[in-house]
């Protein structure tokens, strides 16, 4: 059996089987010789351009197929989405809105760009926008795996092999580090997306530092999409097209991007602008040759096109992906859109009115997990649900704008309760003796029970990191990575147990602060009082330890909470809730980390750029955009800050210039960010902080605000977070 035939009976293999999700300490799947075998024919053509044996073997030891991107060879959105639901996805009013500000607070770079390649900013801005939402998503498949896939199997493979060898070359002279460098599942990656051989070719320094780093800066990816465009023909100053009128009874035959005529043939064949006269587009001449598109037949929108709609084009080659960077284009220049309606009943929807529904769906009593604006499976059968209770003929599960506008009519009922009761055992337990671990744990080395500044704790130690976990409410009291100083801070004035812990990371659950609850209950959930007992400890095959933890049983509560705990390089945090009843649970949670810093004054925090928030000193009354970074120094609200960002990308940089570090928080099963620091003159009036305010921010992976997380019976939820340090 030759290689490759091995080679695609693996992936048929894994293709079939039930995905199983690697676990900490899982062995490396066995090595497959066919794919090993293709790498080999790669490391003889890497080695004619260049690259050497030895470098090839470092960018690809321990390389395993990822067959999940095969089947993405022939499920293309461009191709497989009606384009009414593509272009609403993409065309919504958070990225005219986000892009309008993009446009604002890069005006001098586009404006240097346009001056320089002729594209206009609009254009530069809406290619960023569509591509990656403006840099917050570049796609999570690891590059080299995912082109390395492709190029072993499937079809196309002689263009993803060249697609490798491009980005392996680009890693080899320094454009590139291989180290974190994910993207698209076809190999597209950074801010504006470009393929190894686009970014080799095209790619440009747009910021003077000697590189090409289209993932790490916004320059040079500006500047390289307006290279691109320039050399695919961009003609200053003309428009991409224009929506126009056609007749009754006009042959679509005739239109198409490649049939390209004279506007006075257009104009004999009867089309005309929206307002009936004769076209003659401004900053065209008159001899222009232009094509006729019609992108839902003759009863949905036409438009003329011009050479700019085909450089466009070239850069991902989909009418509907052109058509969307090119409408955005005109929404960011202050135009009003598409003027004729799509030929459908059911329009899609944009990102706002998709969180909407979700609500909708949540009020019912639906479980569809998180209002991300994501549509899954979860979303598509509350909504199947939905019309079938409504008496639709057809109950298909469609999140359009119909199901929206019938379930706004439609009265609501009462709002799924996030208020619990105080568990009967509560105080008995908050009262009881700390929790150690026990005789059934199997005592590892590198985990001990001892003291942390007067704290009962398990301590950790293992070659990349320190760190101290509380008995008293399971709390990540310090994580200090090798080399480094500690990442967690700590109160020094912080009063005596029962009193909740001030510093680490409490963990804050069923409910966060007092979401939905009364004075019944103690703020911020029932555990972070309580004692904590160690139920495994471990030594995974990277030398990194996991612990697993747990609350003791509460009574009359049918949810179960355990923490895992993983140290190393990185710290990660998994809290995991079970719902054990039989009718569904909604809860609300956070891990209230608080950062060590040098100055709270000074500190930058990367990550929620345009995002909503709801800001506690206005009661959470209404909903705002953060421009930029979060700081202390937000001219809305100085020196302090409690704000909820929700739609939350999950990955946020605090970036500390007096203790010159970046501290990385990424969050999984979380859609929103609380950002905490009293200021001085909140924290004179809290005996545990004091003027200890400039020592700590607190950035909080939670699921909170609007993030309510609904557990059906049966069901779990894992919030994760990973904490991560790298010198600034």
């Amino acid at each position: 059996m030759s290689m490759t035939k091995r080679f695609l009976l693996l992936l048929a293999s894994l293709l079939a089987s039930p995905a199983l999700p690697a676990q900490p300490g899982m062995a490396q799947a066995t090595p497959d010789p066919g794919f090993a075998g293709c790498l080999a024919t790669l490391q003889a053509a890497a080695a004619r351009q260049g690259i050497s044996a030895d470098r090839f073997a470092a960018l690809t030891v321990g390389l395993q197929p990822d067959p999940g991107v095969l089947p993405l060879l022939d499920a293309q959105p461009e191709f497989t989405t009606p384009i009414w639901d593509y272009l609403a996805a993409l065309v919504d009013t958070q990225r005219v809105e986000d892009g309008q500000a993009m446009l604002a607070r890069h005006r001098a770079l586009l404006d240097r760009l346009s001056s320089e390649y002729g594209v206009d900013p609009a254009t530069i801005v809406a290619v960023w926008g569509v591509e990656s939402d403006y840099g917050r998503v570049f796609g999570k498949r690891p590059l080299l795996q995912s082109l390395a896939t492709l190029s072993c199997a499937g079809r196309r493979q002689p263009f993803f092999r060249s697609e490798l060898l491009a980005l392996l070359k680009l890693i080899d002279q320094g454009d590139l580090r291989a180290e974190g460098l994910t993207g698209s599942w076809a190999g597209a990656f950074g801010h504006t997306q470009f393929m190894p051989s686009t970014y080799a070719r095209i790619a440009v320094d747009g910021d003077g530092d000697g590189r090409r780093d289209l993932v790490a800066s916004i320059p040079d990816a500006l500047a390289s999409t307006a290279n691109y465009l320039k050399r695919a023909g961009w003609r200053s100053g003309e428009p991409w097209g224009i929506e126009v009128r056609v007749p009754a009874g006009f042959n679509p035959a005739k239109a198409g991007r490649t049939q390209r005529r004279p506007l006075a043939d257009w104009r004999a064949l009867g089309v005309t602008t929206l307002q009936g006269n004769a076209i003659t587009p401004a900053g065209v001449a008159a001899d222009a040759r232009a094509a006729l598109l019609l992108p839902a037949g003759n009863k949905g929108p036409a438009l003329l096109v011009f050479r700019n709609y085909d450089a466009i084009y070239s850069y991902n080659a989909a009418e509907s992906y052109a058509l969307a960077i090119a409408t955005l284009a005109d929404l960011l220049r202050g135009g009003d859109g598409l003027a004729t309606a799509w030929p459908t009943d059911d329009p899609g929807l944009g990102r706002y009115e998709r969180r909407q529904l979700q609500s909708l769906l949540v009020a019912r009593g639906h479980a569809i997990g998180q209002v991300d604006g994501m549509i899954g499976t979860a979303s598509r059968r509350a909504i199947q649900a939905e019309q079938q209770r409504l008496g639709w003929a057809r109950a298909d599960g469609r999140a359009g704008r119909r199901i929206l506008q019938a379930l706004q009519a439609d009265p609501v009922p009462a709002a799924a309760s996030t208020r619990f009761t105080l568990p009967s055992n509560h105080q008995q337990l908050a009262r009881s003796p700390a929790v150690r671990s026990t005789s059934t744990v199997q005592q590892i080395q590198g985990v001990t029970s001892g003291q942390f500044q007067g704290l009962d704790a398990w301590l950790v130690e293992t070659p990349q990191a320190t760190a101290a976990i509380s008995v008293f409410g399971g709390q990540l009291l310090s994580y200090v990575p090798r080399g480094g100083q500690d990442v967690m801070w700590l109160s020094p004035r912080r009063a005596d147990l029962p009193t909740p812990i001030r510093g680490g990371s409490p963990v804050c659950w069923p409910y966060f602060g007092r979401q939905g609850q009364g004075n019944d209950v103690p703020s911020h959930g029932f555990v972070r009082t309580l004692p904590w007992e160690l139920k495994q400890a471990r030594k995974l095959v990277d030398g990194n330890i996991e612990l697993t933890l747990a609350p003791p049983v509460l009574d009359n509560l049918a949810l179960r909470l355990q923490m895992v705990v993983t140290v190393g390089a990185t710290l990660q945090q998994q809290l995991i809730t079970e719902n054990t009843g039989t009718v569904p649970a909604t809860i609300t949670q956070a891990l209230h980390n608080y950062f060590r810093v040098g100055d709270a004054g000074r500190v930058d925090v990367d990550g929620v750029d345009g995002l909503e928030y709801l800001d506690k000193y206005e009661n959470y009354a209404q909903s705002r955009r953060q421009q930029g970074p979060w700081n202390l120094r937000d001219p809305r609200d100085p020196g302090r800050s409690d704000r909820i960002y929700t739609g939350a990308g999950g990955r946020y940089v605090l970036r500390d210039p007096v203790l010159k570090r970046r501290i990385t928080l990424e969050t999984q099963g979380s859609r929103a960010l609380v950002a905490w620091n009293p200021g001085a003159e909140a924290a004179a009036g809290m005996a545990d902080v004091g003027d200890g305010w400039r020592d700590y921010v607190c950035l909080e992976a939670a699921n909170a605000g609007p993030d309510v997380v609904t557990i059906p019976a049966g069901g779990r939820h894992m919030l994760q977070q990973t904490l991560s340090v790298q010198p600034l």
